[in-house]
């Protein structure tokens, strides 16, 4: 295969440790409308959008009273200043992306967040301007793990769905990045790392401190 030409990065869990933070914002949410919501059943929705993940429980657990709409946008403004007042960096994210720059790869952000956490993240971790292309899987009519969100995020950089690159940290996403025809890098959160669909990756990491070292192959089309 050949050496890549762009590097994208999903958001949620890769660049921030947002994860806890959407999961306290799901407790709470859902928790109010009626849904018998625990830490572990957060896992099932992990990088879907946050419409589809509404949709998710609410299919399970239809609520009354209230839509849909309102209950996306209570969860997303919570997430919002949890992030806000609690949100850092995942470890090595300005390591992993100082050597990606040197190496002179495209950068770019695919995310099922919407545009409005994507800025808030962005602001709060310094990485208005790491990115040429920043995308949101909101643009699209299927989030992950259908590749719509890849492929529309490759067009953008101008470079072919196979000479890129995605960092995941979730089932759906790297689902999501090899439906796109992309190689995938995968950096599961501790609670999920015994899920066997991390083996579909090109590559399984503990965090992005390792990219530089343990990604060789992948840098230099061996893979």
């Amino acid at each position: 295969m050949r050496s890549p030409l762009a590097v994208i990065f999903d958001m949620d869990g890769v660049l921030i440790d947002s994860e806890p933070l959407w999961h306290r914002a799901e407790l709470a949410v859902f928790r109010a409308v009626g849904v018998p919501l625990d830490e572990t059943m957060c896992l099932e929705t992990t990088g879907l959008r946050p419409d589809e993940v509404v949709q998710f429980w609410y299919e399970k657990y239809p609520w009354q009273k209230r839509d849909q709409a309102s209950v996306q946008e209570e969860l997303i403004t919570t997430v919002e200043g949890l992030i806000r007042t609690q949100g850092v960096a995942k470890r090595g994210v300005a390591a992993a992306l100082a050597f990606l720059r040197r190496r002179g790869y495209a950068l770019a952000l695919a995310s099922s967040s919407p545009y409005r956490l994507i800025e808030t993240v962005c602001a709060k971790l310094d990485l208005a301007s790491a990115f040429s292309v920043v995308h949101s899987a909101e643009g699209e009519v299927l989030g992950k793990p259908h590749p719509a969100v890849y492929l529309t995020t490759a067009a953008k950089l101008g470079v072919p769905a196979t000479r890129c690159v995605a960092i995941e940290d979730s089932p759906n996403g790297i689902i999501a990045a090899l439906a796109a025809r992309m190689q995938c890098i995968a950096i599961p959160d501790a609670r999920q790392a015994s899920d066997r669909r991390f083996g579909a990756a090109d590559l399984v990491l503990g965090s992005l401190e390792e990219l530089e070292a343990r990604g060789a192959a992948i840098w230099e089309g061996r893979t």
